[in-house]
């Protein structure tokens, strides 16, 4: 009987480990298009190393060292321009981390058109998350500081993807100095609603705003432990 009860106990451990060998698929897409310059796309970069590093964010992807998080970061823009910048990474070790944000802040700007493709950026995203398909859960977050003007309709994409499983969040950049408040805060609240009905995908699917590309890193942040925060008190 103890041999049975042995051997039962044993085979739901092995399931327990096989189920949560990753608890979250994460790729983040990065604006690069034209309405990007050198100095935005700097601290687009550097923002997202930053929000990496800090130490919240770093806290929660260390939470669970049973059932890691994996995250890839590309670049996109025109249609027939996406770049992976880090591949998939398992972070499994602060190391495994630190390497990531190591990458991020020596990545260099390639030469991008100038189209801002977002409906094959979505569609990217989900070919890069289809490989993570034992995750708990698969999520796409796409930086962006305009709206589609080539390729695919994302509205179009948003219902292709329907039944992908997969969830898309929104980190929406508004203008870096705009004339008066009103102007950034009107701005930025068309682009919001624009995303939020053409792009968002998945129930718990949400926008975050950073008021300039100058704000990037701490609107990045919050996003990131926003995304983490569910599936660690779940887990608890």
């Amino acid at each position: 009987m103890i041999r049975a009860l042995a051997l039962a106990a044993a085979m739901v451990l092995g399931a327990t480990v096989v189920a949560a060998e990753c608890r979250q698929a994460l790729a983040l897409g990065l604006d690069v298009s034209g309405s990007v310059d050198a100095r935005e796309y700097r601290l687009q970069m550097d923002g997202l190393a930053t929000a990496l590093n800090a130490a919240e964010v770093r806290e929660k992807l260390m939470m669970m060292p049973a059932a890691p998080v994996r995250v890839m970061v590309f670049e996109w823009s025109g249609p027939a321009d996406q770049a992976v910048v880090v591949p998939w990474t398992e972070i499994s070790s602060l190391a495994a981390l630190d390497g990531v944000i190591a990458t991020l802040r020596a990545t260099e700007r390639r030469d991008a058109s100038p189209g801002t493709a977002l409906g094959v950026a979505m569609n990217e995203g989900e070919l890069h998350l289809r490989a993570q398909g034992e995750c708990w859960k698969r999520t796409l977050d796409l930086s962006g500081d305009g709206k589609s003007n080539l390729g695919p309709p994302p509205r179009d994409m948003q219902a292709r993807l329907a039944r992908s499983g997969i969830t898309i969040n929104a980190l929406v950049i508004g203008v870096d100095d705009p004339d008066t408040d009103d102007i950034r805060q009107a701005e930025i609240a068309e682009l919001s609603s624009y995303f939020r009905a053409e792009v968002l995908l998945g129930p718990d699917a949400f926008v975050q705003t950073a008021l300039g590309f100058g704000d990037y890193a701490r609107a990045m942040t919050q996003k990131l432990v926003r995304e983490l925060e569910g599936l660690v008190l779940s887990a608890r």
